[in-house]
């Protein structure tokens, strides 16, 4: 299965109402939790995000990975901030916030804004990007992949500090398509 497939398959299944998706063949399995996954019988908050699974690394190793707690920590971290800048924010902005769209993370790993530490960012903000633009990498097993925007506009705000990790589905920056 090709990262293109894979990551068609975890845009497909975030659409419906399916908790869990498995799927395993002789050469590789694919485990996709969405939100509405939950342990039966476990009294954990932790909610476990969309991730493909590599046959390259062991199964056991990759389901005790799974409910780490350091990507939720990183997730309500993530959430917190912008509640935390809103206070400070006029009325005003909050009108012109409404309009803005995200630019998700398509898959879970690390964050980069550059292709290397000696490049400059991808995009910035105040920078105009147009669909099919990259936007930024993020690194996942090894493999660097360039994210490319699905969206035209204006970056408004990097939601997300250079060579973090990264879940599926978090907000990496916010545009303006009015721009």
């Amino acid at each position: 299965m090709t990262y293109k497939e894979i990551t068609d398959l975890i845009k497909t299944i975030s659409k419906t109402n399916l908790s869990e998706f498995k799927y395993r063949n002789t050469d590789f399995e694919v485990t996709i939790r969405t939100e509405n996954y939950s342990k039966s019988g476990s009294n954990s908050n932790i909610q476990t995000p969309m991730m493909p699974v590599s046959a390259a690394a062991p199964v056991q190793h990759i389901i005790s990975a799974a409910p780490a707690v350091q990507p939720a920590t990183v997730v309500e971290q993530s959430a917190a901030a912008p509640a935390a800048e809103a206070p400070a924010a006029s009325a005003g902005a909050d009108a012109a916030n409404d309009n803005l769209i995200e630019v998700k993370s398509p898959i879970v790993g690390t964050f980069y804004r550059s292709a290397s530490p000696e490049k400059p960012p991808y995009v910035k903000v105040g920078d105009s990007i147009n669909v099919g633009d990259v936007v930024c990498i993020v690194e996942a097993m090894k493999l660097f992949n360039e994210i490319e925007s699905e969206v035209s506009g204006k970056i408004v705000k990097v939601m997300i500090e250079d060579a973090s990790p990264v879940e599926y589905d978090q907000v990496l920056y916010l545009v303006d398509p009015n721009a």
